[in-house]
Parts: C-alpha cells; structure tokens; sequence
C-alpha cells in the first residue's frame, strides 16, 4: 500500500525525448517504475528505453492505459502540458519544471476546477522532486536508493531536505512508505493538507514528517488540518530561522512578505497544534525516533 503511485501505476513522460528527461526516465525504469511511453509533441513514431513516444497525452492514454505522468517541459510550455494531462484522463502528475510563471500556474488552477471530483487530476509541483514509493516505483528526480521502506510519510517543499529526512531515518532503520515533493513554487498543485488528507488513512504508514520553509501560508494550514484531523503523530522542521525578511532564499516562494511567514513564527504555530518540530536538520531522524518510541509505535521496516 502506498498513497498516489504503486508498482503497479503506469507512468507517462512528458518531454521524454529531452536531455534531462531521458536521464531520469533511466533512473526511474532502473527502479521499477513501470514507465509505459513517453510525449513529444512532433516525435510521435520514436521509441525512448524501448516505450513507443506519442505526439499527444489523449493518444498516449488511449494507447498504454497511462494513470500518471511527469512533466519535464520548458517553463513555457509546462501549463499547457498539465492541462493536456488532465483533459487526457491522467490521474496523478508531476510537474518538475523549475521557473514556470505564476500566472501560468494560476490558469493550471482555474483549469483543474472544471473538472469533477471523481474525475479531477491530482497535481503535485511544480518545482518539486517528485514521488517516491520506496521499493515499488519512483515518479520523480531522487536518488532512490537513499529511500528504504518503511513506514514513515515525508511531505516537503523542499526536495534536498526530503532526502536528508530519508537518508537519516534510513540510518536508523526506519523507512518511508511515500515520499512526496509538493514544490517550493508560491502557487502549486497540491498542498501539505491535501497529501496529509492522504497519509491519515493510509495503512502502511505510522507517522509522518512535514518539510516547511518560510513564506506562504501552506504551514499554518497544515497545523490546523492536524489539529482537527489527524491521529498520527507528525514531527515538522521549517527551514530558514536565519532569514532576513522580504528577501527570497532558494525557492520562489521562499520569501517572508507578512506575519506568519516566518520560520520561527511557523515554528510556534506548529507546535501549538501538538506537532512536535525538530530544532534542526541533522535532529529530523532522531526527533522521528523519540516521537515514535513515546507513542509506543514500532515502525517496522518493510
């Protein structure tokens, strides 16, 4: 069991035949991701690692059964390749590309509310590094190997911070169920309260770690959503205590522009509602660890 990507799901390309994407399609099949083709507008007809590519997304639905897909298109054509994904019948997308205009991601938005909620496509990103079900599949940009399974949810705007949450519990002999990247862009797809909707009722994880970072109000959200509904613990680290206010540190939307949007003062909310936060990056294994024995949950590997 693993929230929004199995073994099993089969996974478009979009943009497959680009540089980039063609190295991660690699590490994603060397995975076990069961990668079905690929779309590149002009360059139906091709193969790419043996996966027939397609000139659209609804042909290539129609072709392979495709469920999900990845999106490594330039800034300026990736909105017009999520909606393409969604007008096409794709459940589940990630959306890679670093740099896509807010606006463009405003028009994404609108365009995903047309659509009912038993046929609305979930999007994670843009900017993000993806999802990563450990041992059964990898949608995404990260090592995999630094990913053992367990039974740890990670959350995170920040993609290298996800994988140091991985790496350390892995030093600890605990493992992740899924890891999910939902992007450090000020306006994204999916936030830390929609993927903690999914881990709340998911069998196979015990806890899950939140990643935040300054600016935006998608923290207080996700406290208040833990306050009110979840059960399983949740331990948190907002990175950027150091942060000079109205100055934008890495992400777009890493930037403090009011109250609230502080590291510190995200720190304090979170807290309030009952999510213990780690006092640092190097804590975030450790922290896992204590919350874990306290609530008496094994979290065993596997």
């Amino acid at each position: 069991m693993a929230i929004l990507l199995t073994g099993q799901t089969p996974v478009l390309i979009q943009g497959i035949t680009g540089r980039i994407a063609g190295f991660h399609a690699s590490e994603m099949v060397a995975y076990g991701t069961h990668l079905v083709g690929g779309v590149t507008p002009g360059r139906g007809g091709e193969f790419v690692l043996g996966r027939p590519v397609f000139d659209t997304v609804r042909d290539a639905v129609a072709q392979t059964g495709a469920q999900a897909s990845i999106v490594f298109v330039p800034p300026a054509f990736a909105a017009d390749s999520i909606m393409e994904a969604a007008d096409a019948g794709i459940r589940y997308c990630v959306c890679i590309t670093d740099g896509i205009p807010v606006q463009d991601m405003m028009r994404v938005k609108r365009y995903l509310r047309r659509y009912r909620a038993d046929r609305k496509m979930r999007l994670t990103g843009p900017n993000c590094a993806g999802t990563i079900s450990p041992g059964q599949a990898l949608l995404g940009i990260m090592p995999g190997h630094i990913y053992l399974p367990g039974r740890i949810g990670i959350v995170g705007r920040s993609g290298t911070l996800g994988y140091e949450a991985a790496a350390q519990l892995k030093s600890l002999g605990l493992g992740v169920s899924t890891s999910v990247g939902i992007g450090g862009d000020p306006v994204n797809g999916s936030s830390f309260a929609d993927i903690l909707e999914l881990f709340e009722p998911d069998d196979a994880t015990d806890a899950v770690v939140l990643i935040g970072e300054i600016g935006g109000p998608q923290e207080a959200q996700a406290a208040a959503y833990v306050q009110e509904n979840m059960s399983k613990p949740v331990v948190a680290y907002i990175a950027g205590l150091a942060a000079p206010r109205g100055r934008k540190m890495g992400h777009a939307g890493a930037i403090v522009s009011t109250a609230g949007e502080s590291a510190r003062e995200k720190t304090e909310i979170l807290r309030a509602a009952g999510i213990t936060v780690a006092p640092d990056p190097s804590s975030l294994g450790e922290t896992v660890a204590s919350v874990l024995r306290a609530q008496g949950l094994a979290a065993a590997v596997g």
